[in-house]
């Protein structure tokens, strides 16, 4: 079992930052790849990032991509998402999730665990 705790969501101008943090429980953090979710009111959940078990390999959505870096600490069983130019589309829940036999997807169903998110609110 692993269990996933978000933190540093908040409210921030356009143009701003944040980072956001990951925590998980365990010792083997360092098996899983890890991605990052968000989901809009009243929309979908949606792949930002993933990153793979060593950190070597990240992936992101092009709607992040030059703007969102993923990382990840093994050592602090922690992931991260640094969020730069933010704008009010990015403006969501994000949440984080372990890919326990994978290398970092997409793809919502191949996350076996889930954190309970943190709230993003970007204003204009």
């Amino acid at each position: 079992q692993v269990q996933l705790v978000e933190s540093g969501g908040g409210l921030v101008q356009a143009g701003g930052s944040l980072r956001l943090s990951c925590a998980a429980s365990g010792r083997t953090f360092s098996r899983y790849a890890m991605g990052w979710f968000r989901q809009a009111p009243g929309k979908e959940r949606e792949f930002v990032a993933a990153i793979s078990r060593g950190g070597g390999s990240t992936y992101y959505a092009d709607s992040v991509k030059g703007r969102f870096t993923i990382s990840r600490d093994n050592a602090k069983n922690t992931v991260y998402l640094q969020m730069n130019s933010l704008k009010p589309e990015d403006t969501a829940v994000y949440y984080c999730a372990a890919d326990v036999f994978g290398r970092g997807s997409s793809r919502l169903n191949e996350y076996e665990y889930w954190g309970q998110g943190t709230k993003v609110t970007v204003s204009s």
